[in-house]
């Protein structure tokens, strides 16, 4: 387990979680504003994709009152991203999440999380700065994010490709 605080636990994600993310991915209001309508997963895709050897990104299920509710994920920056983020030196995190069942939206549990991985990348990963790029579009992850801390920096422009339209992002960090 990674961590833990407020009925929310969150802890590294193993094969078998792999039916969840299917489940999650495949329905259209997940996939609205985290990989596209467009791009549902199966199970083999989900395989693909998610159980990879890339061993810089920590992938993790979010778990609220013993129920799996979420994924999360968190990586160091690359030193090419730093530089096209205007970062220099320091450590720096990203991280990308969702709730995959939307009965659990909108009750405080995205906020418990993101306030959660920021005590977590601060006390031990020793990061300087955590970032995210949501699409400009998702109010809702923005708001939390902002109630969690996190500032816009900076607009990305046309940064991703989602349901076959360029969409702009915003850079936002916490400096920790």
């Amino acid at each position: 387990m990674l961590f833990q605080n407020e009925g929310l636990r969150v802890r590294e994600m193993e094969r078998k979680d792999a039916h969840l993310l299917a489940k999650w991915l495949s329905d259209p209001r997940v996939l609205e504003f985290y990989e596209g309508r467009d791009n549902p997963f199966d199970l083999v895709k989900v395989n693909e994709v998610f159980f990879d050897d890339e061993v810089d990104e920590v992938k993790c299920i979010v778990e609220f009152g013993g129920i799996e509710v979420g994924y999360v994920q968190f990586y160091p920056v690359d030193d090419e991203t730093k530089q096209q983020y205007g970062y220099g030196d320091g450590s720096i995190y990203g991280t990308d999440q969702f709730i995959g069942e939307p009965e659990y939206w909108n009750k405080g549990i995205g906020s418990s999380l993101v306030e959660g991985m920021i005590k977590f990348l601060k006390s031990d990963k020793h990061a300087d700065y955590i970032i995210m790029d949501p699409q400009t579009r998702n109010k809702r992850a923005i708001k939390c994010y902002e109630k969690c801390g996190f500032k816009k920096v900076k607009l990305l422009p046309e940064r991703e490709l989602h349901e076959g339209v360029y969409q702009d992002c915003w850079l936002m960090e916490y400096r920790t």
